[in-house]
């Protein structure tokens, strides 16, 4: 089949007949509309990326900005918030295959994100079948029949449905405009804008994203131009759009009043986003911040970065009249271990009563079982309200100062924590090279942020001179190709060699090194990866 071209857009696979219409070339055209007012500035965004990191480099440490001191000071509100985004004491995310939308749209929970992102393996496949289940969920005729015989549909009533697109630093390879690709967030936004905006809206919803992995105010200004020019050509009102930003990256945490009002028109709050949030502090700050984190599992929401982080977000998200979301449960409840559920439950429990004490409006959870956890914990304190956007935590005062201070009281690298982030990674990788980017490792749900945290901090820990085990054992190079080799042993003992040949881990192997060993930090992994799927 030849190439299929919409204007200047030209896509570098073929159609399959099912994909016809998500494809279609009116949907096509409109996303080289997006990509031809818009690609330019986001590149321009993402050089400014780097010169910011120079800046760093060199000993600029970020602070809040004084040119925006009046906007952190003002008197001025979000949008109003539609009806059905009103309570969101419970959100339940995942990737964008057909029986999880389902699953996650039955599940209980009051709002729903389907994810293009960190929890999907962005193979063309699993990008446009995405596409199709959207369309569907959202008309309602979603259905699954699964090989075993069981059948999957909607129930009467449904979680409101809201879309996570690719972030700004991701491009779509498989669609060029004038010989270059695509921005991945331009491409995932418009297809699904066109297709569902017009039919959500006659069903008293309305077109609802989460924006991922933004810096800053300014590309905040840009997803706001987005919005504004994607309603004009599709003669919507505006403030049609409403949106949710992750705040996820710790440069972004010094600049949320300034990234609400960049968006007021469509923004109806802000997410703790705790993975990213863990991983961009490494990314971000090595060499720069003197400080090592420990072992993943030490970095919890009441370490004082983190809090200092949370505090901080509710504060801001009240001052304007917006949601605060806090962070994700990632616990997998075990068919086979009580003890372990026990115990991992407590856990969910304590931190979801934390954010509901705290102020926080709602929560992520990763599984349908832990929906009724996080539900109990904020029906305990909202009772029959929607929000708690009335507590405006006047008292926190947090200082640029706190978001830096990146100890963790007793914190410790064992090797256990080492061994953990290897295998993690290990089965990570090749899973995502295999078209699944939301994996279940040791009873916790794993996508691309938690794989960040794994292979960032084991980048972290062999690169200092002075980095040590708990035990004393200097962390270096040679201390990671042995245990890699351990692990990498331990899961081909566990699944087979014809299993783990088949299953990607010699590559994600290969992967995993080449991360690991580099002398230059890589920003994201998926940036390689993309290229090897």
């Amino acid at each position: 089949m030849p190439e299929v071209s919409a204007g200047s857009l030209q896509l570098e696979v073929p159609i399959a007949p099912e994909f016809a219409h998500v494809l279609s070339v009116e949907a096509l055209q409109f996303v080289a509309q997006l990509e031809h007012a818009f690609g330019a500035r986001r590149r321009e965004l993402l050089a400014a990326r780097s010169q910011r990191q120079l800046a760093l480099r060199a000993g600029q440490l970020p602070q809040f900005p004084k040119e925006t001191e009046a906007i952190r000071s003002g008197e001025w509100r979000v949008a109003d918030t539609p009806a059905d985004l009103q309570d969101r004491r419970v959100e339940i995310t995942g990737p964008v295959d057909r029986k999880m939308v389902i699953n996650a749209l039955n599940s209980g929970a009051r709002m729903f994100m389907a994810d293009f992102e960190d929890s999907n393996s962005p193979t063309w496949h699993n990008n446009i079948s995405g596409q199709l289940n959207l369309m569907d969920a959202v008309r309602r005729t979603i259905a699954f029949e699964a090989q075993d015989g069981r059948s999957y549909k909607l129930n009467a009533q449904v979680a409101t449905l809201l879309v996570r697109p690719r972030g700004w630093h991701l491009e779509e390879k498989h669609a060029l405009l004038n010989g270059k690709r695509v921005s991945a967030s331009l491409f995932d936004f418009g297809l699904y804008f066109f297709h569902n905006a017009h039919e959500l809206l006659a069903r008293k919803s309305g077109p609802y994203f989460y924006i991922p992995k933004l810096e800053g105010r300014l590309e905040a200004r840009l997803w706001n131009d987005v919005f504004v020019f994607a309603q004009q050509q599709l003669g919507l009102p505006p403030g049609t759009i409403r949106v949710t930003v992750l705040i996820e990256n710790i440069l972004a945490a010094f600049e949320m009043p300034e990234i609400l009002y960049e968006l007021r028109a469509h923004c109806s709050g802000l997410n703790a986003g705790r993975w990213d949030y863990i991983f961009s502090v490494i990314r971000k700050l090595h060499g720069v911040v003197p400080a090592r984190l420990p072992d993943r599992a030490q970095i919890t929401m009441t370490v004082p970065f983190m809090r200092a982080y949370t505090e901080l977000l509710v504060k801001t998200c009240h001052a304007h009249g917006a949601h605060a979301i806090g962070g994700m449960a990632a616990f997998i409840p075990s068919r086979k271990d009580a003890e372990v559920n026990r115990v991992a439950l407590e856990r969910v429990r304590d931190d979801k009563q934390r954010e509901a004490a705290d102020g926080f409006d709602g929560t992520w959870v990763a599984h349908p079982d832990l929906v009724p956890v996080a539900q109990a914990a904020f029906d305990a304190q909202l009772g029959t309200r929607p929000h708690q956007k009335e507590r405006l935590r006047s008292e926190v005062d947090t200082r640029a100062a706190q978001l830096l201070e990146l100890g963790v009281p007793g914190g410790t690298v064992t090797e256990a924590g080492l061994r953990n982030n290897i295998s993690v990674a290990l089965q990570y990788l090749a899973a995502w090279l295999g078209g699944v980017g939301c994996v279940p490792i040791y009873n916790l749900m794993e996508d691309a942020a938690t794989a960040e945290i794994s292979r960032s901090q084991l980048w972290q820990w062999t690169h200092q001179p002075d980095a040590k085990l708990a035990d004393g054992r200097s962390i270096t190079p040679q201390l990671y190709r042995a245990l890699a080799g351990e692990q990498a042993d331990e899961l081909r003992a566990t699944l087979g060699a014809e299993a783990y040949t088949r299953g990607n881990f010699l590559q994600a192997r290969q992967m995993l090194d080449e991360l690991v060993l580099t002398d230059e930090f890589a920003d994201f992994l998926t940036l390689g990866a993309y290229a090897r799927i």
